[in-house]
């Protein structure tokens, strides 16, 4: 009998589970205060469970575009907090020393999210490299074996508070 019959593969539950592992480091390092330096690279998104109701912060790549954020879900739409947002907009985010509230929308376009991961690697060449190698993608892929691989995920634009209601967000410590 095949391990993938009925359930989620043991291979797809152990990337999974090192996944889950793999967040906790990031929101350590912003509670110690490195978030101006973690930030960076990563930011804090916290969403409300769709079934529980409870806060749930997930560590996430991200790029800045026009004063909006952009987060890519390598699971897809199958990503609990893309689930999470689906379910509940309404997102924190807390990127360096900002932290704000906003609002979230989730992009499936195969062209737009090729557009985020071509601005990816302009700004990330060596990392976005390797993570696309990871998936199978050549070392320079071409605009077809990116649109190719975003059909597999989802994006998640989020419009900061501030765009929404006029009030700044964008640089309070706090809510």
């Amino acid at each position: 009998m095949s391990p993938t019959i009925g359930s989620i593969s043991s291979s797809a539950k152990l990337k999974r589970f090192l996944y889950r592992l793999m967040r906790y480091p990031p929101q350590a390092a912003y509670a110690l205060g490195l978030g101006p330096v973690l930030g960076r690279l990563l930011l804090l998104l916290t969403t409300t469970g769709r079934k529980s109701g409870r806060r749930r912060v997930t560590p996430l790549q991200y790029e800045e575009l026009d004063g909006k954020i952009y987060v890519t879900a390598a699971w897809g739409l199958q990503a609990d907090w893309v689930r999470n947002i689906r379910a509940n907009p309404c997102v924190e985010v807390r990127v360096g020393g900002r932290r704000f509230q906003g609002c979230a929308s989730v992009i499936t376009d195969p062209e737009r999210i090729a557009d985020m991961l071509e601005l990816r690697l302009k700004r990330h060449p060596r990392m976005i490299a390797a993570i696309l190698r990871s998936e199978g993608l050549p070392a320079k892929p071409g605009r077809a074996d990116l649109t190719a691989y975003a059909a597999k995920l989802a994006m998640v634009e989020i419009t900061p508070e501030t765009a929404l209601n006029g009030r700044d967000y964008s640089h309070s410590s706090g809510l």
